[in-house]
């Protein structure tokens, strides 16, 4: 009897400790959302970001895009040769990860600004544009612009990361 109830407990331990454990993210690890209001600092740094996988590229599974909690804000990542990611597969799609890289950040003049609204333009003026993704594009260039004005920039700026390693949580 005393056998059993060894067995019993050691097999109850073993499942307990074997199971379907539960990953969380680190408690030091930025929510995508806070990362993106203190970017600026953060550049060139090493930092650690949570959020979902909305896209991967499926040519290449070199890049894959992430929001926050919000949905209002992205990131892309990026493989690089010094990580640890070989790629980003389609089924990470949905997925909650934890990813650690290299914030890096991509300066827009405001010069391809202008460039790219006046393409904008044209092309809705020769009929290759519907109205809405003409005003939606619109749109998007003026807030660029009001960013701008908003930091006193004469650019806008696009956050990426260098990805180096990633897991995905429950």
């Amino acid at each position: 009897m005393r056998q059993f109830l060894f067995l019993a407990a050691l097999s109850a331990a073993l499942i307990s400790c074997t199971g379907n454990k539960k990953v969380d993210a680190p408690e030091w690890a930025y929510e995508l959302d806070n990362l993106l209001a203190v970017a600026e600092q953060e550049v060139e740094n090493t930092v650690t970001v949570v959020g979902f996988v909305t896209h991967t590229c499926k040519h290449s599974g070199k890049k894959c895009f992430i929001v926050g909690e919000s949905q209002e804000t992205s990131l892309r990542v990026e493989v690089v040769p010094e990580g640890e990611i070989e790629e980003f597969t389609p089924e990470l799609v949905g997925s909650k990860v934890v990813i650690t890289g290299v914030l890096k950040e991509q300066q827009v003049p405001e010069e391809l600004i202008a460039q790219l609204e006046n393409n904008v333009k044209q092309q809705l003026q020769d009929g290759n544009m519907a109205e809405e993704a003409c005003a939606a594009e619109l749109s998007n260039y003026s807030e660029m612009r009001q960013w701008m004005k908003d930091r006193g920039k004469d650019y806008y700026v696009i956050y990426y990361m260098d990805g180096l390693k990633y897991e995905v949580l429950d």
